[in-house]
């Protein structure tokens, strides 16, 4: 046999003894050959990456941050706090032309009224004003002719009236120390030559 006819052969019972091995290593029903042994199956990546029994489960929701204190809105409606009060601040410590009347005296020969001097303070819860009274008793005298006007409680009504320095001591020796307050000017003698009752707020 020639050195061509001897590898012919050769190569047939080679590929003769292939055939009878894959074969006897497949399933008896015909199915796919399985891998070698010793060897083993590569797997794709999402494969691998998948949990036994199932697909992964979904990425949990982020949760909403609460509002801070700083970024909570006023409720809708809800009304605005009133801004404060502007303070009371007095321009003038002393009023130079307002007296509060406590008594009447006639020591001296001559009518005279004990008075204190002070100024309007801050009003109060019911909207009226104070006459707050500063330093001591004192007295100034009052012309005879004086122009003195009154209103309640000396005389009825809330308008004021023309009354005489009489009339205005028998009611101070009757009313002592109510602290009316009273308008007033004095002529070049510091005598009283015109007083006014101002609107009836009595002195603390």
């Amino acid at each position: 046999m020639g050195r061509r006819s001897r590898g012919t052969a050769l190569a047939a019972l080679a590929l003769g003894g292939a055939l009878t091995l894959a074969a006897c290593n497949g399933d008896t029903g015909g199915g796919a050959a399985g891998p070698a042994p010793g060897t083993t199956p590569a797997t794709s990546p999402a494969a691998s990456a998948a949990p036994p029994g199932g697909p992964l489960p979904p990425a949990p929701a982020k949760a909403t941050p609460k509002p801070t204190a700083s970024t909570t809105a006023t409720p809708a409606g809800k009304p605005k706090p009133p801004a404060p009060a502007p303070t009371c601040n007095h321009k003038m410590p002393i009023s130079p032309d307002e007296i509060a009347v406590y008594r009447y005296t006639p020591e001296g020969g001559a009518h005279s009224l004990i008075v204190r001097h002070g100024n309007w303070g801050c009003p109060g819860p019911g909207g009226a004003a104070p006459f707050v009274t500063v330093g001591e008793e004192t007295f100034i005298s009052v012309n005879e002719d004086a122009k003195i006007s009154a209103l309640t409680p000396i005389v009825a009504g809330t308008v004021s009236k023309p009354i005489t320095i009489n009339e205005l001591s028998e009611w101070l020796i009757a009313h002592p120390n109510k602290g009316l307050v009273f308008h007033y000017n004095v002529d070049h003698h510091g005598w009283i030559e015109t007083l006014g009752q101002e609107e009836y707020t009595p002195a603390p």
